[in-house]
């Protein structure tokens, strides 16, 4: 039984793959500290609806980001615990999620992904059957002269401030809840089809607060974790 998560937005998005069953949770709270409470409870509660038992999981799948800071740790972590227990592990973006939602909804690309990067900023990426170009953080300001008049997309809580520099509507979705869990469903089932990854790496697109506050201590901690997997 694979399980699948993304805790990057305030939503908590859940799967359980057992061959063609599949059981999905959409679980609305608050970021970060809700995330912490809510995701262990929402998980024991997904198994129980399952029929199931921890023991039966046979592998994880987790959204890596970009997201907020605290809320992606605690599913990246939440996962790599999994993984300290010899379960494979496995890892995507939060731009491929959506992207496969999309697809899943019908929607044909090429589009924009674009998500709340904080500070009046956009992490953005262009798909069509794949992405065509490497993810980056940009000022909102900046977006219309990126992507122009194409479709894009956003999750419901930052489409409002996307829709204030863009002359383009945002591709509409009936059900954004069930589109998500589909896409998620979609992808799990694909990127476990390949090698685990171990361990799995947030995927931030900005620097932390103690990367820019404390520059020179984190250039301390990368050469000594750098050292740390030479040897």
């Amino acid at each position: 039984m694979l399980l699948a998560l993304d805790t990057t937005t305030e939503i908590l998005h859940l799967a359980l793959i057992r061959g063609d069953r599949v059981w999905t949770w959409r679980v609305v709270g608050g970021v970060g500290r809700g995330h912490s409470e809510r995701l262990i409870p929402a998980l024991d509660d997904l198994v129980a609806e399952a029929g199931a038992v921890p023991m039966d999981l046979t592998g994880v799948a987790a959204c890596l980001g970009p997201g907020g800071f605290t809320s992606l740790r605690i599913g990246v972590a939440t996962a790599e615990g999994f993984g300290f227990t010899g379960l494979p592990t496995w890892g995507f973006s939060a731009f491929a999620l959506r992207a496969e939602a999309l697809r899943q909804a019908g929607v044909a690309g090429p589009f924009w992904i674009l998500l709340d990067g904080q500070r009046s900023e956009a992490f953005h990426q262009r798909w069509d059957e794949g992405p065509t170009q490497a993810a980056a953080k940009h000022p909102l300001a900046t977006l219309l002269e990126r992507v122009g008049d194409e479709p894009w997309w956003a999750p419901e809580a930052f489409a409002p401030k996307v829709e204030t520099v863009l002359a383009t509507p945002r591709i509409p979705l009936k059900d954004e809840g069930a589109a998500t869990l589909a896409g998620l469903v979609a992808l799990a089932r694909r990127v476990s089809q390949g090698p685990p990854e171990a361990p799995l790496v947030p995927f931030y697109l900005r620097e932390t607060d103690a990367e820019l506050n404390f520059p020179l201590a984190a250039a301390h901690l990368s050469e000594a974790l750098r050292k740390g997997v030479a040897r």
